[in-house]
């Protein structure tokens, strides 16, 4: 995966958008996605990297700027790598949001 530009590849699973991203070593990696969040007027895409068995283990995201084609929405999105600390912090808070507006809706689902 090139440092602006991961080649991305896009599959549709009934139940999730997944994507798969190539990395740098050469190996890649198949990815769910979770949310696409806006901050401050960048869209950012929040991913969770799944193994061979298309499970989670360790929590961990991944984070990248994205961002698609206005003038052809068939060609596939563009990510980039977030190298800015403090943009890379803004965009933690507003997934923690997005988690924490998750769970309350979760909440107010399970009272219905």
């Amino acid at each position: 995966m090139s440092n602006n530009n991961p080649n991305t590849d896009n599959s549709y699973d009934a139940e999730e958008m997944t994507v798969d991203l190539d990395l740098e070593d050469g190996t890649s990696v198949t990815c769910a996605v979770i949310t696409i969040l806006t901050v401050s007027d960048q869209d950012y895409i929040v991913l969770l990297p799944l193994d061979e068995s298309g499970e989670n283990t360790e929590g961990e995201v991944w984070f990248y700027r994205y961002s698609e084609n206005p003038n052809d929405p068939n060609e596939e999105p563009e990510l980039t790598y977030i190298e800015d600390d403090e943009e890379y912090e803004a965009v933690a808070d507003a997934f923690d949001e997005y988690l924490d507006s998750a769970e309350f809706d979760e909440l107010i689902d399970d009272d219905k």
